[in-house]
Parts: structure tokens; sequence; C-alpha cells
């Protein structure tokens, strides 16, 4: 695993893991410190943390059915929009293709136990995009925007504040 700590973090993270459960917290570990290197506020990184710990549960419960060893790669990187910084993250899989348009979160209203890992990660998250990979497997790209420059010396709590209360951190 690719080292995400305050040396800096201005460069892709590439994990390579299996499908087995416990390899989600150290996904969930990189993805925390990469969003609180870039200056994202705590409620951010939450949310963050939480978007790739469903996506992650989701490629092992129902694209590979729960079986261990299956090939996964995640990819965190900052992104840079003009002067706005955000965080994408790209989860590769090898599953069976499913259709993109058919991924689609449970209707709130039917509670039940679980089934709410989609509408988590299209609440959590800017932009969400399911594509198809050849020959085979599924890709998942995440991207949370920032929406001021982060400080070099660490987030800016004042600023992270107001953005927090406009709904956007």
């Amino acid at each position: 695993m690719s080292d995400t700590g305050k040396q800096g973090f201005g460069e892709k993270i590439d994990l390579r893991v299996t499908s087995e459960p416990e390899h989600i917290a150290t996904v969930r570990q990189a993805v925390q410190e990469a969003a609180a290197f870039l200056g994202f506020a705590e409620e951010a990184v939450a949310a963050v943390t939480l978007a790739i710990n469903e996506a992650m549960a989701n490629v092992i419960q129902h694209g590979y059915g729960g079986r261990a060893g299956q090939p996964i790669e995640v990819i965190i990187e900052p992104v840079h929009r003009g002067s706005a910084v955000g965080l994408q993250m790209t989860v590769r899989d090898c599953c069976p293709h499913i259709d993109p348009s058919t991924i689609v979160g449970r209707d709130l209203k039917d509670v039940r136990p679980g089934g709410l890992g989609t509408h988590i990660i299209k609440t959590a998250m800017d932009e969400v995009e399911y594509t198809q990979r050849r020959p085979q497997g599924m890709c998942l790209r995440m991207l949370k925007m920032l929406n001021t420059p982060p400080t070099r010396s660490g987030p800016d709590r004042s600023t992270d504040q107001e953005d927090s209360a406009h709904g956007r951190s």
C-alpha cells in the first residue's frame, strides 16, 4: 500500500487488495488520510470514507458473491479544477458485467436492513459514475470536491464550517 502520510499527497495512490472484508479497513484508512490531508472537514472525511466502505462492500457482497481472493483495485487521487481541489476514488473489479443503468439505490420507503449502499454513495459524493471494463469487470468513479483551496498547513476550520453550512465540503 502507498503511504498517504503528511509527507505529501500529490500523486495517486493505487491499492490492490483482494475481496476479503478485512481489506476494507485498509482502503478506508487510506481514504481518510487522503481526504484529511487535502483539507476536507471531518464531516466530509466521514462521508467519503463511508462511500468507499459501501463501494467495497458492494463489490465483495454483490459483485463477487462473497468469494474471497478476488482482485479489487482502488485508486485514490487528488483532482484540481481551477483553484478547486477534490478527491477522486476509483474502484475496479473483475466481476461479471452488469448494465450500469440498473445500479440504483433502493427506495428509502422500503424499510429493511441493508441495501442502501448505492444511495449512500450517491448522497455522499458529488459525482458517481459506473462503467463496464473490458473484457470483464466494473469500474466505479466517485468524486468529492472541496469548495475552497486547502491550506498547506492543514484544514482551515472556519472555512470548513462555512462550507458545511452550505452543504458542501
